[in-house]
């Protein structure tokens, strides 16, 4: 997780830029108008909603199957007005089937012509920058002008899987280089290395080189980036920057809005934003009934209890859930995390998340709905979108 550090001064959170005074140029992180990372709120809703998915899979389900959820989710919420569609990279955890979010992006793409898809985010410290360059450019050809991309400099796993994916134990570096590796990143979407250095001669394809090339057109749209966080380190570096921020209330919920504050409060318009912008990631879950609602949620905080534990598992059933013979601290766990839980009726969801968005001033929400089946996250997102009057699907 990120850790706020008390020290840090602004130029402190943009060390690694290959010149110290860089400003605007570096900041360069989507289109220069800031196209496609403001939302419209539809319906009733204060503020635009999005989802953040994480491809779960119940016991008793497959891969395949999570997928398949996964592609009826982006179907119904994109009918239904939601702004943007996130996948979140995670490792070795079988109840979470999205360790590849290029991939599954692509696939979500396919079957969808207007939500924003985006990744909530990929974990740069886990890949090349310009790997990721190269996929997100990919991506964008496929579905140009709604492509986001959101990095994090946590590992998304725990430290013995971060060592395989980097085929390095040495994880703290990782995360303390993660600014230079963003500005490298940044150079390479831009495609705007400057001369004499040594990754001047190299480009990400698909991409800016495209254009320049004899007969060469290259789409005017780039995957906007947008830093993820848990903490401050990230916030301070997206207000540095002038980028949009992605705040893990979902499970940081105390410090959201220390977070928030120090976003807006280190901000520097930028060619990307001239205001801050943050959303907050919300763990929400509507049912037909509050009874059903506690049902479904209560699955998805016994999965926490064995991850926390190190015994990652499948997301058990509702019946197994509630047999479960909780422990006093495992019931003392389940309760904090449920109490950050928007869960019940529809009515009860809307007011939960409006109270939310009021606290925190967030720009947009970004609901997850974790459940073990896809059917009880479908009818959610349905109960949702008609609380606040959103499109009927079509």
């Amino acid at each position: 997780m990120d850790e706020i550090r008390g020290d840090e001064t602004r130029d402190d959170a943009r060390a690694g830029a290959s010149d110290g005074d860089e400003t605007r140029d570096d900041a360069r992180a989507g289109a220069s108008d800031g196209d496609g990372i403001r939302g419209v709120a539809a319906g009733t809703a204060a503020v635009p909603l999005s989802v953040l998915d994480l491809v779960t899979v119940g016991q008793g389900r497959t891969a395949t199957q999570a997928l398949r959820t996964s592609v009826d989710i982006a179907k119904l919420t994109e009918s239904r007005g939601f702004h943007r569609f996130w996948v979140a990279e995670h490792h070795s955890m079988p109840g979470v089937a999205s360790s590849s979010p290029a991939v599954i992006l692509a696939h979500i793409a396919a079957h969808t012509e207007r939500i924003r898809l985006g990744s909530g985010g990929v974990m740069l410290p886990n890949h090349a920058p310009l790997v990721i360059a190269e996929q997100f450019g990919t991506l964008e050809a496929m579905a140009p002008g709604r492509v986001d991309l959101g990095l994090g400099r946590a590992p998304g796993t725990d430290g013995a899987t971060a060592a395989a994916l980097r085929r390095s134990d040495r994880l703290n570096e990782g995360a303390d280089d993660f600014p230079q590796q963003l500005m490298e990143l940044i150079r390479f979407l831009d495609d705007d290395f400057p001369d004499g250095h040594p990754y001047g001669r190299i480009h990400a394809v698909p991409g800016p080189v495209q254009a320049t090339a004899a007969g060469g057109v290259q789409s005017a749209h780039r995957p906007p980036v947008w830093l993820l966080g848990s903490s401050g380190f990230s916030a301070r570096l997206a207000g540095t920057l002038g980028l949009p921020f992605a705040f893990a209330h979902h499970f940081s919920a105390q410090n959201t809005i220390p977070a928030l504050d120090l976003y807006r409060e280190s901000f520097r318009p930028s060619a990307v934003l001239d205001a801050p912008y943050a959303l907050i990631g919300v763990s929400a879950l509507a049912a037909d009934d509050e009874r059903e609602a506690r049902r479904q949620v209560l699955t998805g905080a016994l999965s926490m209890v064995r991850l926390r534990t190190g015994r990652p598992g499948l997301i058990p059933s509702p019946e197994e859930a509630e047999a479960y013979d909780f422990s006093p601290m495992e019931r003392e766990f389940v309760d904090g995390w449920l109490s950050n839980v928007v869960h019940g009726t529809a009515d009860e969801v809307r007011s939960g998340l409006d109270d939310l968005a009021k606290r925190t001033g967030a720009d947009e929400l970004m609901i997850t709905a974790n459940a073990h089946g896809g059917d009880a996250r479908l009818r959610s997102y349905d109960l949702i979108a008609d609380a606040y009057g959103l499109p009927a699907a079509s």
